[in-house]
């Protein structure tokens, strides 16, 4: 990573990437508890686009982990799952996995934005993707879309977390006490 980006991600992104990966590896330990499958499915649901910034040949293996669970002992399903989700997170995103999961969720807008929206996340893109912007800022600027277009499914996401202040009682806090 260079010097701006670093910048660009101690001034705007507030809470770190480590703490959302050890965040997600609690709710999974949480999933093993529960030793039930409507849980895991859950997770992977909720934690989709976190996993595809990291590696997305890992996600689509943790999908057909979830996806065998009729053929498989859930055990060795967890396991198999867990084993694979700590081998995603090994890698860093990179501003090109990051552009990928921002166009994964511009599709889920496209149809419904103006012709001037869709100029301004492209331009905010482009800005992200010359380290102008830190991802924290591009995911500010789309949050506020989740919940004018009533995107439950995005909203679930803890990619979405990037961009959270660390103060008391924000989300990231309320979740992690959880």
């Amino acid at each position: 990573m260079d010097k701006n980006q670093e910048t660009l991600n101690t001034k705007e992104q507030k809470v770190s990437e480590k703490q959302i990966r050890d965040y997600v590896i609690e709710r999974f330990e949480n999933v093993k508890t529960s030793n039930k499958i409507k849980n895991l499915i859950l997770f992977q649901a909720m934690n989709k686009y976190m996993i595809m910034a990291h590696d997305q040949n890992e996600l689509k293996i943790l999908g057909n982990i979830v996806a065998s669970n009729k053929k498989i002992q859930f055990s060795e399903i967890l396991t198999e799952y867990e084993k694979h989700l700590r081998k995603a997170f090994e890698k860093e995103p990179t501003t090109k996995t990051h552009s990928n999961v921002l166009m994964h969720i511009f599709g889920y807008f496209s149809k419904d934005f103006t012709q001037s929206e869709k100029e301004q996340f492209f331009e905010h893109l482009i800005q992200f993707q010359e380290k102008k912007i830190a991802i924290g800022d591009i995911l500010a600027r789309i949050n506020p879309m989740i919940f004018r277009f009533n995107n439950t499914y995005l909203a679930s996401q803890t990619y979405f977390l990037l961009y959270v202040e660390p103060h008391q009682d924000n989300l990231f806090d309320v979740l992690m006490k959880k």
